[in-house]
């Protein structure tokens, strides 16, 4: 029998539970399916956000027909076959097939090349599912062609939704007396992925044999434990150790870095894939308390691109145990979260006079850059100005780390800002 996520799966756009904020009512996305103008389409997001589901929905809502092709397991011949099916197809019907790729990202270019032809020449409309920036992963010739859309995790209420909706519209499911008495375990255990919610109601289940089930906290805990290596069958897994990787790095042991990375090398995974990860973590947990993190991260993934596998796991374990072993600190990344409140809050406010460019006489007669004074014109090269608008003078969004380097920092801030900044 097939899966409950699969079983469950919906057909029509009522149906569709989240991502409200491309498929609402008055969305660019729902206005384009209502009036049939359907351009070429990536869906970007974690897994299990409703991606597959959202593609099939669109071409039965639209009557067209569905191809649909893994990354995975799919090369150039498999998508010129069906580019050549849906070809000969539209000789004696207008309407435009849909071709879903799941993992676009996992195309090589040459692969991602075929497409373009049938994308062009609107043989086909195609409908790419990624978990990653397609910046990075599709070539741009077919990334201009196809509009990008991103899908968020699901969101509590949409979750519950989702387990409720199974208990009572699935075939099995609804024929057993299920009671939800505490939904904690399962939220935890889903982390905002569909697939995974339903994976595991549909073990917790299933591990009581007869009679009424109420699901609790510690039923589904213990279910869970019970059939894990069942629970992860699907390649859910590989999200899990990516995370394990990365948390291990920014928990300073290099062991378990090395650990994960094996077992990511052993099992396949994309090199590039680690090499940017460990990009991202250079820059958000390490930050300026070791500049030459994201220097080393940023090579690492250069050598890996140019030497490949197998010898770039050699340069993925030398990088993996470097970030490792740094001093860490997310100020950075604190500060521009901080920094993106206030932007939300307070909106655009305006520009001191004296920051402003003046390329015109114009500006310059209504003060533009006027009292403007250059730093380097000073002994220090520094000198006290205000340079945030007057809303939010004094507002201080990097806050230095508690590490040698920002310990420096801090200092120096100090110094030249005396009490305006508090540090």
């Amino acid at each position: 029998m097939e899966p409950l996520a699969e079983r469950i799966r919906p057909k029509h756009l009522e149906q569709y539970i989240g991502q409200s904020h491309i498929i609402g009512k008055g969305s660019a996305l729902r206005s384009a399916i209502e009036q049939n103008l359907l351009p070429s389409l990536i869906f970007w997001g974690p897994p299990g956000v409703g991606k597959t589901s959202l593609a099939f929905i669109i071409a039965n809502e639209l009557k067209r027909p569905f191809y649909s092709l893994s990354a995975i397991n799919s090369g150039v011949k498999d998508v010129r076959e069906v580019i050549e099916k849906a070809d000969s197809k539209n000789l004696f019907n207008q309407i435009k097939p849909v071709l879903f790729i799941d993992e676009i990202h996992r195309f090589s270019k040459s692969q991602q090349d075929s497409l373009l032809g049938a994308v062009e020449k609107g043989v086909v409309t195609l409908i790419g599912a990624t978990t990653e920036n397609p910046s990075f992963e599709v070539i741009p010739a077919l990334l201009s062609r196809c509009q990008v859309y991103v899908l968020k995790s699901l969101e509590k209420k949409e979750l519950l939704q989702l387990l409720e909706n199974a208990i009572k519209t699935d075939v099995v499911l609804s024929r057993r007396n299920i009671e939800l008495i505490e939904t904690e375990a399962l939220l935890r255990i889903s982390g905002g992925d569909a697939r995974k919610l339903l994976n595991a109601l549909e073990i917790t289940v299933n591990s009581c044999v007869a009679g009424d089930v109420k699901l609790t906290n510690e039923l589904v805990q213990h279910s869970i434990q019970q059939n894990l290596a069942l629970y992860d069958k699907s390649g859910e897994q590989h999200y899990d150790i990516i995370s394990a990787f990365i948390k291990s790095m920014r928990g300073s042991d290099p062991n378990a870095a090395l650990y994960y990375l094996a077992r990511m090398v052993k099992g396949g995974e994309d090199p590039l894939f680690i090499a940017r990860r460990m990009l991202v973590l250079a820059s958000e947990d390490i930050g300026n308390a070791n500049p030459n993190a994201l220097l080393m991260a940023n090579a690492c993934f250069q050598s890996v691109n140019a030497i490949g596998m197998p010898e770039a796991r050699i340069i993925l374990a030398q990088c993996a145990t470097y970030l490792a072993c740094s001093a860490k600190s997310n100020a950075s990344y604190m500060g521009i979260e901080e920094a993106s409140e206030a932007v939300e809050k307070s909106g655009d406010l305006s520009v001191p006079l004296h920051l402003r460019n003046a390329p015109t006489r114009l500006m310059k007669e209504l003060n533009y850059g006027a009292d403007y004074q250059y730093a380097h014109s000073f002994e220090t090269n520094f000198v006290e100005l205000e340079f945030l608008p007057d809303e939010l003078s004094g507002t201080k969004f990097y806050e230095p780390g508690n590490n040698s380097r920002e310990q420096e920092q801090r200092n120096y801030l100090k110094r030249l800002w005396k009490e305006k900044y508090g540090y």
